[in-house]
């Protein structure tokens, strides 16, 4: 029959708390358990879904039966997994019947029927083996429960299910995947991602899942420490999934040694925890003040859950410890951090939890799964690898790396030849045993690997990718080698990611270099390291790139008061301040500090002030970030020719910012927040012949675009211009750009036309237009029609036009469409319709018209005229061709009192990827 790894069923739930756990696995254990049910089990929980099943969740002596019937009251959905002996068992049949009065009862229950080697014909109709077994059952049972075991069996048949024989090709594996799938599809929750190699994170749980569930009424922290690599991470990432349904709001901080360490970092941990925990897509916050009076008022009145993970100094430590008297009872902390010290003081208000390795059994598994993948080692490989795991000592990030390294290797002398390497390190210095992988690269890998952990470490991919192809780097094949070592990963929005303790090793690599003379390093990253090396001017022709942020030279030292007591402000809650010296001449740097790097590719300068003469200025130049420039134009000798990406945001400069130079290599233009900037450069393809993303958003003084933007109609593939409220039309030859595929004027207000020809624009897949007022004001609700077409992968979202604001408990009207060219959709394209909105917001009524506009008759119509809880979900293939309008309908009811009032709010719940299509509604 039906468990939560590592934790127990709560006594007692309160109201909110009803849904314990996502899934209720109902099985027959002698037919499945070890082996397809334990993979789907942990398919699930590695997916974030806290699933319950019954040999691990009851404890020996309790009622089985009561158990079970409050674990199914207590599911979100459940899994009934029919095997060829499932209706043998009458504690099978039993809880069937009670799984399907709780469907009954709650239209939202999710209950997916799995036939495992079973015609679903003969569980509806009790054939077969269940023919048998109902024969045995009709001389023991009463005819009123085994009717009612009958009726379950039909209904649940019934019911749209999965058959493996049907699916997959009967392939164990993707079957479950598929089922996986279908329960994240209907049992939406937002989960972190984990691991797909997870093993051992059971027993490294056991304690944390008790703390969590201990029910204590004070608010409570407790710390995961260990060394880098260890797991912390991974372990508060996986107990943040499984429970962070249980608390009315919920926030994971995540790297926040690395946030801590750029300018705006700690306001904008600020805003994030306050979005999270007050549940709003924006948070304003005025003043770092305002923040923490903001944030106190939510977390009084709120349980919640917070996860600060990677805490690396004191005074973020005791930000987080001055938050504990604002807790509101039964809320929780989880702090991670490597640095042990900072426990010592206050070791009496904190629960500290000392995060152990893997043991030998789950190291040897991890390694495996990395370095043999779906290949059957030799059992001298075998015996090798033991060599490797002990020499690990249960370090997690070690095992996957050196799995990664010795993955696909299957001749004994390189293992030989690895291992002879392994064994000359001794066993504690960790980061030089990941430096193995780092040693297997070739130089042009190892050149890549080190330009990322000193400046691209969470920049977007692409703009990496651009940047250092200007530079002659092989980023594709780079970038899979990299990731094959597991020495890099990219997120799911597209940022390239490190791990930490890679990151320090990498940069520890371009340190030896020269460990006494910065100045003859190949990188310079560290902010005072680079500032002494242009004071100094010690700069040679080995430096290739240098970072330097004027606003990270000086720390934060503002007082300030707490119940009446003076202190300094830290943790997250501080905002770097500049003192007077940082804007004194002591802060100004020469210009031919830079003349003896002759190499010199990738530099970013934030904030600085050169002065003098730039003819000495290295003119192979492809990265240049110099944001915050107090210059209102680059002087005439800045040699700008080599340049591909420019990031200039945040300056001074004007309308004539660049005067008439040539950017014959620029592919990358960044002048966001230049609110001095009027009007753009000249586009002439002799000026910027191949610049394929501009970036402007924010410059609120921007008036106009120059028409020759049109000359780029072969290359620009990114506009964004959001923001840019004093912009009140777009080039005539914006249609021109026939490459473009994303065009963001969200919040450019004062838009009263676009051009004419627009439909041309057959490239586009991203198109943000909402916050704009196109004739009479409408009021809009957040409430969301989703098409996608998955034929040509374009997804249109659309923000309905609402019939006002609905006093509470009565309905309003809601009405949208758009036009789709042929580019757009075409006969034979497979839709779905996907009805999103806001929690408060119940639909009334829905449906939805496609409608030909060629031939004047309607396509596939999808109607649904019933009530209906979102998200609603439905299919449509197009049946005939030409323009085809859209047109959506239905009705909406607010359950609160306080209804929605902003109205201008972007909101883009399908995240921050590719193909959305974001438009304001229409009547």
């Amino acid at each position: 029959m039906a468990s939560v790894g590592g934790q127990e069923a709560s006594s007692s739930t309160s109201q909110r708390d009803t849904s314990a756990y996502h899934v209720f696995l109902s099985f027959r254990g002698e037919d499945i358990r070890e082996a397809f049910l334990d993979h789907l089990y942990h398919a699930l929980e590695r997916a974030g879904y806290r699933t319950f099943r019954d040999d691990d969740e009851l404890e020996r002596g309790e009622n089985i039966k009561a158990g079970l019937e409050k674990a199914i009251q207590q599911s979100r959905s459940s899994i009934v997994v029919f095997s060829e002996n499932y209706a043998s068992s009458h504690w099978c049949l039993d809880e069937l019947v009670k799984i399907v009065e709780r469907r009954r009862r709650t239209s939202e229950f999710v209950l997916l029927p799995v036939f495992y080697h079973v015609d679903p014909s003969h569980v509806r109709n009790q054939k077969g083996s269940l023919a048998a077994a109902f024969a045995e059952h009709e001389e023991r049972f009463s005819k009123v429960r085994i009717r009612g075991w009958r009726e379950a069996l039909r209904e649940v048949a019934d019911l749209a299910g999965m058959v493996l024989q049907n699916q997959a090709d009967g392939h164990e594996a993707k079957f479950i995947q598929k089922i996986v799938k279908v329960i994240e599809n209907r049992v939406i929750h937002p989960v972190l991602d984990l691991p797909s190699n997870l093993v051992g994170m059971d027993s490294r749980v056991k304690d944390i899942d008790s703390w969590l569930q201990n029910g204590s009424s004070d608010g409570e922290i407790m710390v995961l420490y260990g060394m880098g690599g260890i797991g912390k991470t991974t372990i508060a990432r996986y107990v943040f999934n499984l429970h962070h349904s249980r608390f009315e709001s919920s926030s994971f901080l995540a790297s926040i040694r690395e946030t801590f360490e750029k300018s705006d970092g700690p306001i904008n941990l600020q805003r994030q925890l306050l979005a999270d925990i007050s549940k709003r897509k924006k948070t304003e916050i005025s003043s770092v003040d305002d923040g923490i009076n903001k944030i106190k008022h939510v977390m009084s009145h709120k349980k919640v859950l917070l996860v600060f993970d990677d805490i690396d100094q004191k005074k973020q430590l005791d930000a987080i410890l001055g938050m504990k008297d604002w807790l509101y009872p039964h809320s929780k902390i989880i702090i991670t951090t490597r640095n042990v010290r900072l426990l010592m003081a206050h070791a009496s208000k904190l629960k500290i939890h000392n995060v152990d390795g893997l043991n030998y059994d789950d190291s040897h598994k991890l390694f495996g799964r990395y370095a043999f993948r779906q290949d059957p080692p030799s059992e001298r490989l075998v015996q090798l690898s033991e060599k490797v795991v002990h020499q690990c000592e249960g370090l997690p990030l070690a095992l996957q790396v050196l799995g990664s390294t010795f993955c696909g290797r299957a001749d004994e002398n390189e293992w030989l030849s690895l291992l002879a390497k392994l064994q000359d390190i001794p066993d504690n210095e960790i980061s030089r045993k990941l430096k193995i992988s780092y040693d297997s690269l070739d130089d042009h890998d190892r050149n890549f690997f080190l330009d990322v952990a000193c400046f691209f470490v969470g920049e977007d991919k692409d703009y990496m990718e651009t940047i250092l192809v200007g530079c002659g780097v092989h980023t594709t094949i780079g970038i899979k080698n990299l990731m094959d070592r597991c020495l890099l990963r990219v997120d799911k929005y597209n940022k390239v990611m490190m791990h930490q303790m890679l990151q320090d090793m990498g940069r520890e690599i371009v340190r030896q270099e020269s460990p006494e003379d910065p100045g003859n390093r190949s990188r310079l990253w560290h902010h005072e390291e680079s500032f002494s090396v242009l004071k100094d001017n010690s700069g040679t022709e080995y430096i290739k790139g240098l970072a330097l942020d004027r606003r990270m030279l000086k720390e934060d030292r503002t007082v300030f008061r707490v119940n009446g007591a003076k202190g300094r402000r830290f943790g997250f809650f501080s905002w770097p301040v500049m003192n007077s010296a940082s804007n004194s001449d002591e802060m100004d740097l020469k210009a031919d500090a830079f003349s003896t790097m002759c190499r010199l590719r990738l530099l970013d300068i934030n904030y600085l002030h050169l002065t003098g003469s730039f003819k000495g200025f290295p003119k192979k130049i492809k990265w240049l970030r110099w944001r915050g420039c107090p210059l209102e134009s680059i002087p005439s000798d800045f040699p700008l020719q080599s340049l591909v990406a420019i990031d200039m945001s945040y300056s001074k400069l004007g309308p004539g910012w660049c005067g008439t130079k040539l950017l014959g290599c620029l592919k990358i233009l960044d002048l966001s927040h230049c609110h001095g900037l009027t009007r753009t450069p000249d586009f002439s393809i002799s000026r910027v012949p191949i610049l394929e993303r501009l970036i402007l958003k924010g410059c609120k003084s921007l008036i106009e675009v120059h028409e020759s933007i049109g000359n780029l109609e072969n290359s620009l593939v990114y506009l964004n211009l959001e923001d840019c409220t004093s912009l009140s039309k777009l080039p005539r030859n914006t249609a021109m750009l026939k490459v473009l595929k994303a065009l963001i004027i969200s919040g450019c207000w004062n838009l009263v036309e676009f051009p004419m020809g627009m439909e041309k624009l057959e490239a586009l897949r991203v198109f943000h237009a909402d916050r704009i007022v196109m004739g009479p004001e409408q009021d809009e609700e957040e409430f969301y029609a989703i098409l996608s077409n998955e034929t040509k992968d374009l997804k249109l979202i659309y923000g309905p036009t609402c019939d006002g604001h609905p006093k509470p408990n009565e309905d309003m009207s809601w009405v949208s469409y758009w036009m789709l060219e042929n580019d757009k959709l075409e006969a034979g394209d497979e839709l779905t319709i996907f009805l999103l909105s806001e929690k408060e917001v119940e639909v009334r009524e829905i449906g939805f018209h496609l409608m030909d506009l060629d031939v004047g008759e309607e396509a596939d119509i999808v109607e649904v005229n019933q009530p209906a809880n979102p998200p609603w979900e439905e299919a449509v293939n197009v049946g005939q061709s030409g323009s085809t309008r859209l047109f959506g309908y239905g009705m909406l009811g607010y359950t609160l009192k306080d209804l929605l009032k902003d109205v201008g709010v972007t909101w883009d719940p399908v995240g921050e990827k590719e193909h959305d299509i974001i438009l304001p509604g229409r009547m």
